[in-house]
C-alpha cells in the first residue's frame, strides 16, 4: 500500500479529527493568489507527465474522492487540477439520488460499479459517502433502500464506516491507490458563493433551492462530516481536510497531494527485454526499407 502523502492537512488516523479546528482559509503564510495560481499551474504539468507514466505501467489505478458541502467548488477543483490529464486515462462520476436499480443492491454497489481500470485516474464527484453523510442526516431516506427490518438506528452508522473501511482496505491490497478530499468551505463562504450564483446569471443554473434547505442543517451535517471523516481517515484511504475558502488555495493543496502521492511509486516507462527488442529493430527496419 502507498504510504499517506504528509499534508497539514492530513486527518489522523486515530478518530482524534476535530472538525471545529479545522481551518477554512489558507495560513497567513500563503502566497497571493498570483503565485498560488504559477504554482497550480506547475503541478498541473508535472501531473500530466506523470498519468502518462502511470497509464503506461498500467499496475495500480488511482482513486479520487470529493466530497463538500453545496459550493465548496468540488467541480471547478476537479476541472483546474485534471485540465492536463488525457480524458483516455480519466474518468469521472457524480453519485447524486440513487435510481430504483442501484437501491436494489447495497450502498456500495453503484460505486463499485465506476472505479477506474489499472492505469486510470477514477474520480468520485460525491460518492458512497453519501450514504453516511445526507443519509445520516436525512435518515428517512433509509426506508427506500429495503434493507432487512428493522433497522438498527444505534449501530447502522458504525456499520457502515466499517464496510467502507474494509471496501478501500481492498482496493487498496489490489492496487488501487485511495485519496480523499473533503472541501472545508465556512457557513460565510458559502453564503457569499450563494449570493453569487443568484446574482450573476451564467451562474443561476448551478443554484436550487434545495441548496438552501440543506444549509439550514448546517450542524447536523458537520456532526456527519466529523463523524465520518473520524472513523474512515486511514492510511491505506486517508482524507485530507482542505480549506476550500480560497479556490487558488484549495486547488493547489488537492494538487500536490495527488503529485507527491504519485512521485512517490518511483514509476518509469516500461522497458523491452533483449527479445522484443531484436524484433522492434527488425520492424523498423523493414519500415526504413519500404518492405511493409
Amino acid at each position: 500500500m502507498v504510504q499517506p502523502t504528509l499534508s497539514p492537512y492530513l486527518v489522523p488516523f486515530d478518530g482524534s479529527f476535530i472538525l471545529a479546528k479545522a481551518p477554512t482559509s489558507p495560513p497567513k503564510s500563503a502566497p497571493g493568489k498570483k503565485k498560488l495560481e504559477e504554482k497550480l499551474q506547475n503541478r498541473v504539468d508535472e501531473l500530466s507527465d506523470l498519468q502518462r507514466l502511470f497509464f503506461a505501467r498500467d499496475s495500480e489505478s488511482l482513486l479520487l474522492v470529493f466530497q463538500a458541502m453545496d459550493a465548496a467548488g468540488k467541480d471547478g477543483t476537479i476541472r483546474a487540477v485534471m485540465t492536463g490529464v488525457n480524458p483516455a486515462g480519466c474518468q469521472v462520476f457524480g453519485f447524486k439520488q440513487p435510481s430504483h436499480l442501484e437501491l436494489d443492491h447495497d450502498f456500495l454497489w453503484r460505486s463499485a460499479r465506476r472505479l477506474p481500470e489499472r492505469g486510470r485516474f477514477g474520480i468520485f464527484n460525491r460518492s458512497y459517502y453519501e450514504e453516511v453523510l445526507v443519509v445520516r442526516v436525512h435518515p428517512h431516506l433509509l426506508e427506500q433502500q429495503k434493507l432487512p427490518k428493522p433497522i438498527d438506528m444505534e449501530r447502522i452508522w458504525t456499520q457502515r464506516y466499517e464496510s467502507i473501511r474494509d471496501h478501500e482496505k481492498h482496493l487498496a491490497r489490489n492496487g488501487t491507490i485511495v485519496l480523499k478530499f473533503w472541501l472545508n468551505v465556512s457557513r460565510d463562504e458559502q453564503r457569499q458563493r450563494f449570493l453569487d450564483r443568484i446574482d450573476e446569471g451564467d451562474k443561476h443554473w448551478k443554484f436550487s433551492a434545495t441548496d438552501v434547505q440543506e444549509r439550514e442543517r448546517w450542524d447536523d451535517y458537520m456532526h456527519a462530516y466529523q463523524e465520518a471523516l473520524r472513523a474512515t481517515s486511514t492510511s491505506w484511504g486517508p482524507w485530507y481536510a482542505i480549506p476550500a475558502d480560497s479556490k487558488p488555495f484549495m486547488r493547489l493543496q488537492v494538487a500536490d497531494i495527488i503529485v507527491k502521492t504519485l512521485r512517490s511509486l518511483k514509476m518509469e516507462y516500461p522497458k523491452v527485454d533483449a527479445k522484443q527488442r531484436k524484433q522492434l529493430e527488425k520492424l523498423g527496419a523493414a519500415l526504413d526499407e519500404g518492405r511493409i
